[in-house]
């Protein structure tokens, strides 16, 4: 018996570490094929540095030197889903956690507001039918919502706000701007990355957000 529970526990202890194995090759892999895109959305002019990796291959770190007269200091995070530790991972797929990427950099020229813009949606649906018949429902599809702490709306925002409001199909996190470094900080869901054009439309937003963000200062 107690052979067989030895090789029991050296069977489940390989397929624990070929499991662990494999998923950090698949984490590690798919991570540089996301700043692949990066560096090659770049056309030239970035370049992904100082790669560090943290809890266990789910979120890399990394500088991204950049040539760019929008962005300075700039640094991208990737989180993704804890693969390699599978109760970590049911837990993360249970809680329907997100892959992202974060993009996160000072501006030639700071804002001088503070703005926060958070995705969030609600959903629902009918109940059970009852004897009286079904429960009808009236769907609207609102335009944004912003809750502002200022009395007058400040004249640069109305672009920024706009230039967000068109980006529709895909879809962005959160995007924040400060006047504290980071001045910008944007997280995308990496679902929504698939190839070096669709990371260089993403790059091009930014680029669009941190100019309408500074339109007033120059």
């Amino acid at each position: 018996m107690a052979r067989f529970i030895l090789i029991g526990v050296v069977a489940g202890l390989g397929v624990s570490l070929s499991w662990y194995a494999w998923f950090l090759r698949y984490n590690r892999r798919r991570a540089g094929q996301v700043l692949q895109w990066v560096e090659d959305a770049c056309l030239g002019k970035g370049r992904v540095v100082d790669l560090s990796w943290h809890a266990s291959s789910s979120r890399l770190k990394a500088t991204l030197n950049l040539s760019s007269r929008w962005f300075e200091d700039a640094h991208l995070t990737i989180r993704l889903l804890p693969r390699p530790l599978p109760v970590q991972w049911v837990l993360s797929r249970w809680r329907q956690q997100q892959e992202t990427l974060t993009f996160e950099a000072d501006m030639g020229f700071p804002p001088g507001f503070h703005l926060d813009v958070i995705r969030h949606r609600w959903s629902g649906q009918t109940g059970a039918k009852t004897t009286k018949g079904t429960r009808t429902w009236t769907v609207s599809r609102p335009g944004p919502v912003i809750l502002t702490t200022k009395e007058d709306w400040p004249a640069e925002l109305s672009p920024l706000v706009n230039a967000l409001a068109s980006w529709r199909d895909k879809d962005l996190v959160g995007v924040r701007f400060k006047s504290t470094s980071p001045h910008f900080t944007a997280t995308v869901a990496l679902e929504n990355l698939s190839d070096q054009k669709t990371t260089s439309a993403l790059l091009g937003l930014f680029r669009e957000l941190a100019a309408s963000s500074s339109a007033k200062q120059h």
